[in-house]
């Protein structure tokens, strides 16, 4: 029986994915390179520093490069473009519908606390028994540390729990956390192998949370 769902957070609660990826994509042309999606795809779900897509263009650059300066016009033009976003289709809905039949609810991320919750704060995403950030485990995503953390917070055996993931690396983390897996891809992650999720979703939107449960009975 599921008692508790588990969100991830970039590109399923709130679609950064994009975002992060076209701000960087826009600086490396500009230096006349490209920021492959093929690469960037390795790094959607892990933590921050796994991969460092300026030391990165650094390397490929010749001549004068302020890597300082770079860093932050392309931060700010991140937080231009995600501050301007809303939750994904059918978010608020499973979040309403689960607090209606008594599912406990969390955040699973591989990101850091002050980004995720500033976010929920923004788009008033509340009532989360847990929030479980990079700052709260060993690991980060694809390893299972967040899912089990989330998993003992919310007092529920790792069966009991239903992580909705949208990358391989998330997939990957709450499986070997022992959870079931629902894919939700984004529009960076849709062409990518999600063929390990016990089931897979176009969007929140495209099933009621009671009739996604009904598959999982």
């Amino acid at each position: 029986m599921i008692r508790a769902l588990i969100f991830d957070f970039d590109g399923l609660i709130l679609e950064t994915e994009m975002p992060a990826y076209d701000s960087w994509r826009e600086i490396f042309r500009e230096h006349g390179q490209d920021l492959t999606r093929e690469l960037w795809a390795e790094y959607i779900g892990r933590e921050s520093g796994w991969f460092e897509p300026a030391a990165h263009l650094e390397s490929l650059v010749e001549g004068p490069f302020d890597r300082a300066a770079v860093q932050s016009r392309r931060d700010a033009r991140k937080a231009e473009l995600v501050g301007a976003l809303e939750t994904m289709a059918g978010v608020r809905e499973w979040i309403a519908e689960a607090k209606t039949l008594g599912l406990k609810l969390a955040v699973a991320s591989s990101s850091r606390r002050a980004w995720v919750s500033g976010h929920l704060d923004r788009l008033r995403l509340e009532g989360w028994d847990a929030v479980v950030c990079r700052e709260d485990v060993e690991r980060a995503k694809p390893a299972p540390d967040l899912y089990l953390r989330a998993c003992e917070l919310l007092g529920v055996a790792a069966g009991e729990a239903l992580a909705i993931e949208d990358s391989p690396n998330g997939v990957a983390s709450a499986q070997a956390a022992g959870l079931r897996v629902v894919a939700v891809p984004n529009g960076l992650t849709k062409g990518l192998d999600l063929e390990r999720a016990d089931c897979r979703l176009g969007s929140c939107a495209e099933l009621s949370l009671a009739d996604l449960l009904a598959r999982f009975r």
